[in-house]
């Protein structure tokens, strides 16, 4: 064996912690959206993420808690980056604050197959599984609290007296959960650009003044 080959053996086997981590969870996905939650074991992961069962065992020890730090991530990331727009105080004015949550929530990295696949294979699982029910009730409850701030920020701006920003956030939320589904299961269509459409115009009934139908 060569010396690059020793160093590039040893590289992959210092890799830290959390990158070991992110490779097996990474492959989880792929694999959830190749074959579903049912589907998915451990030597298919490794196989995918092309490590050893041993490195798998050692940072999961079980295909159960590497199913819940998957769904755990796919979350956790979507509600930091959503909650970095749903804060931010760098916008010039509400309505570029709603049109920046427009464009996240259909970005291609927010409705990124992979992702989409993961999300709705562990929704659909919710209702038998309380654990998933949790991480995923949780966030909703995160967006909607956060987005609600926002809207009620624009009723005031904008004087929308029959608006509630409660309500119009908990719509917004389940109407994005059944874009992103048709986008998935027939992108045909509902290709993503003319989903964010479907959305934009919902937003453009509830504040007229701050977002226009089209764009």
């Amino acid at each position: 064996m060569s010396k690059n080959s020793n160093s590039d053996g040893k590289t992959r086997r210092a890799l830290p912690k959390e990158v070991r981590k992110e490779q097996l969870i990474r492959a989880t996905m792929k694999c959830i959206a190749r074959s579903g939650l049912s589907g998915v074991t451990m030597a298919r992961v490794t196989t995918e993420a092309g490590l050893s069962l041993g490195i798998a065992n050692l940072h999961f020890e079980s295909k159960e808690k590497l199913l819940l730090a998957t769904l755990q991530y796919v979350t956790a990331e979507y509600n930091r980056d959503q909650k970095s727009i749903l804060e931010s105080r760098d916008y010039p004015n509400l309505a570029a604050q709603i049109e920046a949550l427009l464009q996240f929530d259909f970005s291609a990295a927010v409705t990124e197959k992979n992702k989409m696949a993961v999300w709705f294979a562990f929704l659909g699982e919710a209702k038998s599984r309380p654990t998933y029910q949790r991480i995923c009730s949780r966030q909703d409850s995160t967006s909607e609290a956060l987005m609600t701030g926002l809207f009620q920020a624009v009723i005031e701006e904008g004087a929308y007296p029959d608006t509630n920003a409660e309500l119009t956030a908990a719509g917004y939320i389940a109407l994005v959960d059944g874009l992103w589904l048709n986008t998935l299961v027939a992108p045909r269509r509902l290709p993503r650009k003319k989903a964010r459409r479907v959305a934009r115009q919902y937003l453009a009934s509830a504040f007229p003044q701050h977002i226009s139908p089209e764009f």
